[in-house]
């Protein structure tokens, strides 16, 4: 055993007291939660600031796992010491088989405990062999009860069902179990938050706190996020990593309000709300045990919100108007005729305008918005033939006086022909230097040309509202005419 523990140990640097009171997060813990609860997270794109990391730094570093070896050889010598671990000599090729074996008997597979009782010498002879082992914690005795603070008083006999797991890889490199265990310890790590998938292995991790002799913390484990149908988020679905949000021009803010929303922890659930407002209002006592349905099909409104909410602070929206310029660029680039439209002042105003109507700055770069930065590839002969089908159907459209049903739906048809026609001629128009109303008089020449193009944008959004008041007028005046051909039907008859 002592050949064994030289070759599994190096010479170790001192370790950081433990204990220091930095890098607190405040939160809601319930009546017994004590002092202010100390959290070490993960860095991450929702924009959760981590209290420490490899880039921050911290009193309890380092935060690399391939820099944190020689607590995990520590931990594991301590375990060889006492009995409470043991070298397992099984290759690879053995496991499978015992693996597979379980399988065809329609059994859960576990590792049958082989190495556990062999004698020193067995191991020595071993050693010679193979000098690098992995290293098994020894499940034995009552699993410790334990209260969680989501799922209440839990306690699972891992013993009996399972083998004896791996805490230390022959690489040297420990496993989730030792690893969560030594780096909570030695962080101090006061409150343990992760998903309800871990909730049967936190008996094999207090009976390892045992083992080692240290306090473990508190647990509470959360129900998971499920698909909206009801499955299992997954790591094959390649478009749930938060990158990939990251890459479709998703806030942060926004995914980060959309899975609390969707969860639980709160005493009413609202879109729009920052990290400092959830922060203020989470309660680990709300939490749930139901799982929750993630329905990222809401995902562009929540961003909306939070979109108009950089819009409104002067500082952010500036940032986003170095971001749209950057995006122009990139999507247009040689395309650009015009360098003014990446002017600081006519982009902001862009912005100002939209804000509201797009969930995404990307959107203000898609084709449907193009006319804003590029001229538009339609020549006067074409807008010449434009502006004759315009009479044409206008004057068809301004015939119609009582309408059958037939003729409603083509009066639909008609009117949004108009009205794209007359917004492509507004559009051509306005990168030629002028606009015209729907009498083809030319107006107001001397305006600049973001004033135009706001007038352009305005007159998108009221055309819509006109379409739907006309129609809606066309509905009554077709009851009304209906009413009277009724009455005038009825005279007859008299």
């Amino acid at each position: 055993m002592a050949l064994l523990l030289k070759r599994l140990l190096w010479p170790v640097r001192p370790l950081a007291p433990l204990g220091r009171p930095v890098g607190r997060r405040a939160a809601s813990v319930g009546a017994d939660a004590g002092p202010a609860v100390r959290v070490r997270f993960a860095p991450s794109p929702t924009g959760i600031p981590p209290d420490e990391s490899p880039r921050r730094g911290g009193p309890v570093g380092p935060y690399q796992q391939s820099q944190r070896l020689e607590l995990y050889a520590q931990a594991t010598k301590a375990l060889l010491e006492s009995g409470a671990a043991y070298p397992c000599f099984c290759s690879p090729q053995r496991l499978d088989l015992l693996k597979k074996e379980a399988l065809r008997n329609r059994q859960t597979p576990r590792y049958d405990n082989r190495c556990r009782n062999l004698t020193q010498k067995q191991v020595a002879q071993k050693l010679a062999k193979d000098p690098k082992p992995a290293i098994r914690f020894r499940l034995e005795g009552e699993a410790p009860a334990f209260q969680d603070l989501v799922y209440g008083w839990n306690r699972h006999e891992v013993a009996s069902v399972e083998g004896d797991p791996v805490i230390l890889k022959s690489d040297g490199f420990p496993t989730y179990h030792l690893a969560c265990v030594v780096d909570d310890h030695h962080m101090g790590i006061s409150h343990v938050l992760r998903g309800s998938e871990w909730l049967v292995s936190t008996s094999k991790h207090l009976l390892l706190y045992q083992a080692l002799g240290w306090q473990p913390p508190r647990f509470a484990h959360l129900p998971l996020l499920l698909n909206k149908d009801g499955s299992k988020l997954s790591k094959r679905q390649g478009d749930i990593f938060l990158e990939q949000f990251a890459a479709a021009d998703f806030l942060p803010d926004a995914l980060l309000d959309i899975i609390t929303n969707c969860g639980s922890g709160f005493a009413e659930n609202q879109m729009g709300r920052t990290l400092p407002e959830l922060i203020t209002q989470f309660d680990l006592t709300r939490i749930t045990c139901h799982s929750a349905l993630l329905d990222l099909d809401k995902l562009p409104e929540f961003n909306r919100l939070h979109l108009c909410r950089l819009v409104s602070n002067e500082t952010q929206r500036r940032q986003l108007v170095g971001k749209l310029q950057a995006l122009v660029e990139e999507t247009f680039g040689s395309q650009l005729q015009d360098r003014d439209v990446l002017d600081p002042a006519y982009v902001e105003r862009i912005i100002l305008l939209r804000q509201g109507h797009i969930c995404r700055l990307q959107d203000l770069v898609s084709p449907a918005h193009s006319y804003l930065w590029t001229r538009p590839a339609v020549g006067r002969v074409q807008l010449g033939t434009i502006s004759e089908k315009v009479d044409a159907i206008a004057k068809r459209v301004l015939g119609y006086s009582s309408l059958s049903d037939y003729e409603a739906s083509r009066f639909t048809c008609l009117f949004m022909q108009l009205y794209k026609m007359l917004f492509l001629a507004t559009v051509f128009l306005t990168w030629e230097g002028g606009i015209c109303d729907f009498t083809g008089e030319f107006i107001n020449a001397s305006m600049d040309e973001t004033d135009l193009i706001g007038l352009s944008l305005m007159f998108q959004n009221g055309g819509q509202g006109e379409y739907k008041s006309m129609v809606a007028a066309l509905k009554v005046k077709k009851k009304k005419g209906k009413r009277e051909r009724e009455r005038e039907r009825k005279r007859d008859c008299l």
